[in-house]
């Protein structure tokens, strides 16, 4: 499996031709997008993505052998190199496909607005080797940049912090191009490492899982489990003091609108900033707990979570970044030769996890719950159990010939809709394939 990573480069000085650069190179995008509009039905037809390249070249781009281009790209954008130049050509093509398939969509069904003409917006230019980017030692480069109405190399130097870390954390991997980025008012190379990591292959009845219900109430709850159903380890996470300043930052933006503030850029990127360090605190408790037991497997519910928030949580579900959470825990698992899975989400929580029905939550306490037997227990804690007996009886079904997984499913009918599977339904299906 192939890996990338992006680390950031702080560049020590501040110059005005890394604005100038972006511009140009954003001007240059903008014209490529109006060529290939204006050309599309003609370059529609080609399918490979060389071939509508040399194409758009061949129509802007002005060489001894090519004297009559129709779109003389060359005049508004003097000097400008080659790379970028191919650069925003793929950016153009990339977005104006896009924009096509979107208006083919909306025509078929007529819903929503109408997509917009597509735009360059704020991207950045990838400074390749040798043609925009040459290392002149281990702390300083060379770029090429638009300076004084021309592309010229400009000497920078990096951040011995940025460079130092990489050294030791990339050492044995493959170093991509950079690609020049601005944050705030300072400047920045972002440079992609690319690694390949094998995953791990062990049988199912030989996993063990970290199964995970992430909440708004409680962060994460995780449950290490065996593919019989024994539960090895229980773990909570309640960041409580993170929450109360997300809370209070979110009541200040609050108190400043009341005021009459129309915008609060600071008070959003601190109340963005403390939801950013929630997330990844969550997802590094999730990551120990896994190298703690040594887990095979991270369990994730599949969450859809598009649409507007409805009810009295919309707020919290608005600033929940369980993607994110997600995200940042796939890929340090996948670092480590690990496997991640998703389940279907629905049902998890509303099923007691013994098999005895729907459960009634505790309008008190909204985390526990009551089953129909009466019995009270940790509702997210329940949901853990769901979702890794979830992911045991499909892989469990999946590895089954069709004979003797349609004998299972006549003889624990549970397991047949996924959505009504619950512990329970795991250890009476591993008690009859025992028998």
């Amino acid at each position: 499996m192939k890996i990338i990573s992006t680390y950031k480069v702080k560049i020590c000085q501040t110059h005005g031709a890394f604005n100038a650069t972006v511009e140009k190179y954003r001007e240059a995008t903008d014209f490529f997008i109006d060529v290939v509009l204006s050309e599309w039905e003609y370059l529609s037809k080609m399918q490979s993505p060389f071939d509508k390249l040399r194409a758009i070249e061949l129509l802007t781009h002005q060489t001894a052998n090519n004297l009559n281009a129709k779109y003389n790209f060359d005049r508004k954008f003097h000097k400008f190199p080659s790379y970028l130049r191919r650069a925003s050509i793929q950016e153009a093509i990339g977005k104006v496909s896009s924009y096509k398939s979107n208006y083919e969509n909306w025509q078929e069904h007529q819903q929503g607005r109408e997509p917009g003409q597509p735009k360059a917006g704020k991207i950045y230019p990838a400074m390749y080797r040798d043609g925009c980017f040459v290392r002149t030692g281990t702390f300083t480069a060379r770029l090429k940049v638009f300076i004084n109405n021309t592309w010229d190399w400009q000497n920078i130097e990096l951040k011995k912090t940025d460079v130092d870390y990489i050294q030791t954390r990339c050492k044995n991997r493959k170093e991509c191009v950079p690609t020049l980025r601005r944050r705030g008012k300072n400047w920045y190379l972002d440079f992609a490492y690319e690694e390949e990591v094998k995953l791990q292959e062990k049988e199912i009845s030989r996993q063990i899982i970290l199964s995970l219900d992430l909440g708004v109430n409680n962060d994460c709850v995780c449950c290490v489990m065996k593919s019989d159903g024994t539960v090895i380890a229980r773990k909570f996470l309640d960041l409580s003091r993170e929450k109360d300043c997300l809370t209070h930052a979110l009541n200040r933006i609050k108190k400043a609108q009341q005021h009459g503030a129309l915008s609060t850029p600071r008070l959003w990127a601190r109340a963005k900033g403390i939801n950013t360090h929630i997330a990844n605190l969550t997802a590094k408790f999730i990551v120990d707990i896994a190298m703690r037991y040594n887990v095979d497997v991270v369990i994730f519910e599949h969450l859809d979570l598009q649409g507007k928030k409805r009810g009295s949580k919309k707020q919290k579900l608005h600033h929940w970044k369980a993607q994110a959470v997600q995200a940042i825990v796939a890929h340090k698992m996948h670092r480590l030769g690990k496997r991640i899975s998703r389940i279907c989400a629905w049902g998890t929580s509303k099923l007691a996890y013994d098999g005895s029905g729907e459960v009634e939550r505790d309008k008190d306490n909204y985390s526990m719950c009551k089953f129909s037997t009466g019995k009270k227990y940790h509702c997210d804690l329940s949901a853990s159990y769901n979702i890794g007996a979830r992911y045991f009886i499909r892989e469990i079904l999946k590895s089954l010939p069709v004979t003797l997984r349609l004998d299972m499913e006549a003889k624990v009918p549970s397991c047949i809709k996924r959505t009504t599977c619950t512990l329970s339904t795991l250890i009476s299906l591993n008690a009859e394939l025992a028998a």
